[in-house]
C-alpha cells in the first residue's frame, strides 16, 4: 500500500495521450505498408519456401545474370566517369554558356530508356541512314548497335546525368577554402582542383555508382529492344520470357526467386550506400564563392569538344526519331521524295496506341493523386516530428527506390490473385504507387528539412494542436513541393515500361507497352512517332514542373 503514495516533491511522469499525428502516423503505416512492405514480403515468402532455388544455377540463369551484373556494373562505371567529368567542368571551369550546357547534358535523364533505344536503332541500327551509306560505300555496316556493346552504351547514355547531378550536388558542398588554400601554398588552379577537390568527391562517385549500378540491373526497355536482337538476354528480359511463355514450371516461383536476388543486391547497395553517408565528413560552408578553373586557350576547344559530345547524345536521337517517323520505310534514302507525314497520322490514329494513351492517362493521374497525398503526410510527418515511428515509416516509404522494378512487379503478381486485382488495370495502378511514392517524399522533405519550425511553433503557443499546426502551416508550405512531385509522378508514369509490360492485363495496354509491341512486331515508323511524342512531351512536362526549386 505504501508503494503507491506519491513522495513528498516527486513528479509523475503521464503518459501523452493519443492525439491526431498519432492517428496520421497509424493510417500512413497502414497504406504504406499495404503497398511496400506487403509486396516484398509476399515475394520474399514465396522464395522462402525453397522449391525453386535450383533454378539459379540453371544455364540460362546464371548467363542472364553475368550479362545483367557486366552491363550494370561497366555502364554504371562508364556513367559515373562521364558525370563526374562533366560535372567538374560545369561547376568549376570558366566554361562559357555552361547553364544551358548544363541543361541539355541531363535531357537523357527525361527520355524513357527504351525510346532513346529506338531512337539510336536510327543512329547505329542495321537500316539507319549512316549504316546504309556505309554498306554501299564499303560493303558492311560501320558499327551496328545490337548487343552487348549497344545495351552498355545505352545504360550510359541514360544514367550519367544522374550522377552529374549527384557530383554536381557534392562540389557545391565543398567550400572554396580548401582550394584557395592550396593556391596561396603554392598549387596553381588545375592542381588544387584535383588534388584537393575531387578527392573529396570519392563518397559522391561511390554513391552514384551503387545507385546506378542498382537501376541498371533491372533495367528491361534497352536489353529487350538492343540486346535480344543478338541474343544478350539479361535478368530483366530471362523474367519476361519466362512470364510471357510459360516454358517453366511454377513460373511465379521462379521469377519470385530471381527477383529476390535482385532484392538482396539492392537492399546491399542500399544499406552500403547509407553507411558511406554516415561515415562521409562534414565541410564547414565557405562564404566565398568557388573561384572557377579559368580554362584560358584550353577554353575553345574543350567547349567545342563539351557541345559535340552533348548535342550527340541529346539531340542526335531526337532527330533520329524524327527522321524514322517521317521516312516511307526503313533503310530507304533521306531524300525529299521519301519523305511523308503518314507516319504520324497511321500512328496518331491507331486504335491500340490511343486506347493505351488513355489507359496511361488515366492511371498516370490516379498514381499521381494518390502519391502526391500520401507523399504529402509523409514527408510533413517526418520532418516535422521526432518520433522513431515517423523515422521508421521514412525508411519504408524510400525503400522501393533502391528496389528493382522488376521485383515489384512480379511482387504484385504473387499478391494479386489474393486481392481480387489479377487481370485488372488497377493492378498497374498499385505497383506505380509502390514504386513512386518515394519521387513526392523526397520533393516534400527537401524543402521542409532546412525550414524552420518557428511558423508551427507560433501556431502551438496561439492553442493549434499539433495536427491543426502541421495541416495549417507544414502542409501548406510543402504543397507547392508536392504538387511537382506528382507532376514527375504522373510524367514518369505515363511512358513507364517495366512494370507494365509485365503486369499487362486484357483491356489494360499501356503507352509503353504499344509502343514496345510495335517495335516488336516490325512497326518501326509507327514505334518511333511514338517515341518522338512521348519523349518531347516528357521533357516538356518534366522541364516545366522542375523549373525551379520549391
Amino acid at each position: 500500500m505504501s508503494a503507491l503514495v506519491q513522495a513528498p516533491g516527486s513528479a509523475v511522469r503521464r503518459p501523452r495521450s493519443l492525439d491526431g499525428v498519432d492517428a496520421l502516423t497509424v493510417v500512413l503505416w497502414i497504406v504504406c505498408g499495404a503497398v511496400v512492405l506487403v509486396p516484398i514480403g509476399a515475394i520474399v515468402a514465396l522464395t522462402a519456401g525453397g522449391s525453386q532455388l535450383g533454378v539459379l544455377v540453371q544455364g540460362d540463369v546464371v548467363e542472364a545474370a553475368v550479362n545483367s551484373l557486366v552491363s550494370a556494373t561497366v555502364s554504371a562505371l562508364a556513367a559515373v566517369a562521364v558525370g563526374a567529368a562533366f560535372a567538374v567542368v560545369l561547376e568549376r571551369t570558366d566554361l562559357r554558356h555552361r547553364r544551358v550546357l548544363r541543361l541539355i547534358a541531363l535531357t537523357p535523364l527525361l527520355m524513357p530508356p527504351f525510346v532513346g533505344a529506338i531512337a539510336w536503332l536510327g543512329i547505329a541500327g542495321p537500316s539507319s541512314p549512316l549504316n546504309v551509306w556505309w554498306r554501299g560505300m564499303f560493303g558492311g555496316p560501320l558499327w551496328s548497335i545490337y548487343g552487348a556493346d549497344g545495351v552498355i552504351i545505352l545504360l550510359t547514355v541514360h544514367s550519367y546525368p544522374l550522377a552529374m547531378l549527384i557530383v554536381s550536388a557534392a562540389l557545391r558542398r565543398i567550400p572554396s577554402d580548401l582550394e584557395q588554400a592550396a593556391r596561396i601554398s603554392g598549387a596553381g588552379p588545375a592542381r588544387a582542383l584535383f588534388s584537393v577537390t575531387v578527392p573529396l568527391l570519392r563518397p559522391a562517385l561511390l554513391s552514384s555508382f551503387l545507385l546506378i549500378a542498382v537501376s541498371n540491373l533491372a533495367d528491361f526497355g534497352i536489353p529487350s529492344i538492343i540486346g535480344l536482337p543478338e541474343r544478350y538476354v539479361t535478368l530483366a528480359t530471362l523474367v519476361y520470357r519466362y512470364l510471357q511463355s510459360g516454358t517453366v514450371d511454377e513460373p511465379l516461383a521462379v521469377v519470385a526467386t530471381i527477383g529476390v536476388v535482385l532484392l538482396v543486391l539492392a537492399v546491399g547497395a542500399l544499406l552500403l550506400n547509407a553507411t558511406i553517408g554516415r561515415r562521409g565528413w562534414e565541410l564547414d560552408a565557405s562564404s566565398s564563392p568557388a573561384q572557377p578553373l579559368p580554362l584560358g586557350r584550353a577554353g575553345t576547344p574543350l567547349g567545342i569538344a563539351m557541345w559535340t559530345i552533348v548535342l550527340a547524345i541529346t539531340l542526335l536521337p531526337l532527330l533520329a526519331l524524327l527522321t524514322q517517323s517521317l521516312l516511307r520505310a526503313p533503310g530507304v534514302p533521306l531524300t525529299l521524295e521519301n519523305l511523308t507525314f503518314d507516319n504520324f497520322a497511321k500512328a496518331l490514329s491507331s486504335s491500340t496506341a490511343l486506347a493505351g494513351a488513355a489507359n496511361s492517362v488515366m492511371l498516370a493521374t490516379l498514381a499521381a493523386v494518390v502519391c502526391g497525398v500520401l507523399g504529402l503526410g509523409i514527408g510533413v510527418l517526418t520532418t516535422r516530428t521526432s518520433a522513431r515511428a515517423a523515422k521508421g515509416l521514412n525508411a519504408v516509404a524510400m525503400l522501393p527506390q533502391a528496389v528493382p522494378g522488376i521485383v515489384i512487379a512480379v511482387a504484385w503478381l504473387i499478391i494479386a490473385p489474393r486481392i481480387g486485382l489479377f487481370n485488372t488495370p488497377w493492378l498497374i495502378l498499385a505497383a506505380y504507387i509502390t514504386s513512386f511514392t518515394a519521387l513526392v517524399v523526397q520533393s516534400v522533405t527537401a524543402p521542409l528539412s532546412s525550414t524552420p519550425t518557428s511558423a508551427e511553433e507560433a501556431a502551438r503557443i496561439s492553442g493549434a494542436g499539433r495536427l491543426r499546426a502541421l495541416v495549417d502551416i507544414s502542409s501548406r508550405m510543402a504543397l507547392p513541393a508536392a504538387i511537382s512531385g506528382a507532376v514527375v509522378v504522373a510524367a514518369t508514369a505515363v511512358r513507364e515500361l517495366t512494370l507494365s509490360v509485365l503486369l499487362l492485363s486484357p483491356g489494360s495496354q499501356t503507352l509503353g507497352v504499344a509502343i514496345f509491341n510495335f517495335q516488336q512486331a516490325g512497326a518501326f515508323s509507327t514505334a518511333a512517332a511514338w517515341s518522338l511524342v512521348v519523349a518531347v512531351l516528357g521533357i516538356a512536362v518534366i522541364g516545366l514542373a522542375t523549373r525551379r526549386p520549391s
